[in-house]
């Protein structure tokens, strides 16, 4: 059974680091062409704090997920409640909602977002062209974004913890409104 067990989670880190790598490509993609294209710093900006937020939002529901307490998701699964039984399945996939959130959509925007933040010094040392502009304004805007991700991040984590069964409620009332759609969808096909 304990072979059997690693060679599952041996399975889930392989099938995670190449879900990933190609996330990775797509968001990273994506949010160049956008910020490229764009010729507005309003929206840039805008842009990174939405990468920004959503590693905020992914670390929350991942340290939400480890740190749920199953027995009041059952209950509410057992009254029927919307989201629950999704919820009593993330809570008891933690291990692997943690990874895929905190790991994958975590640390993916915080990269992603550093990349952002490179292109937008760009067009702003262009827009201004001041020799010490490029300087300077990197380093303000890096530890802006920086700061802004690591204090909302803690600030998710005591969300997460002092609130992980609503965190984990909403979260699943969210995945199966979205299951329904995509159901419709797929017996169309």
């Amino acid at each position: 059974m304990s072979n059997n067990k690693n060679r599952n989670r041996i399975r889930w880190i392989f099938v995670i680091s190449t879900w990933t790598f190609f996330l990775a490509i797509a968001l990273s993609f994506v949010s160049h062409y956008f910020l490229n294209e764009l010729q507005s710093l309003v929206l840039s900006f805008f842009i990174l704090l939405l990468v920004v937020m959503l590693g905020i939002i992914f670390d929350l529901i991942g340290t939400a997920a480890a740190a749920a307490d199953i027995a009041p998701l059952n209950a509410k699964a057992a009254r029927r409640v919307s989201g629950a039984k999704c919820g009593v399945n993330l809570v008891k996939n933690a291990e692997r909602v943690a990874t895929f959130c905190n790991d994958v959509g975590g640390d993916i925007s915080g990269i992603i977002s550093g990349t952002l933040v490179t292109i937008i010094v760009i067009k702003l040392v262009v827009t201004i062209s001041h020799q010490q502009a490029e300087f300077y304004i990197g380093i303000l805007l890096t530890a802006l974004i920086a700061a802004f991700t690591v204090g909302g991040k803690a600030w998710g984590k005591i969300i997460a913890i002092n609130y992980s069964t609503e965190v984990i409620l909403f979260v699943g009332l969210v995945i199966t409104k979205l299951q329904k759609p995509l159901r419709l969808v797929r017996r169309a096909e």
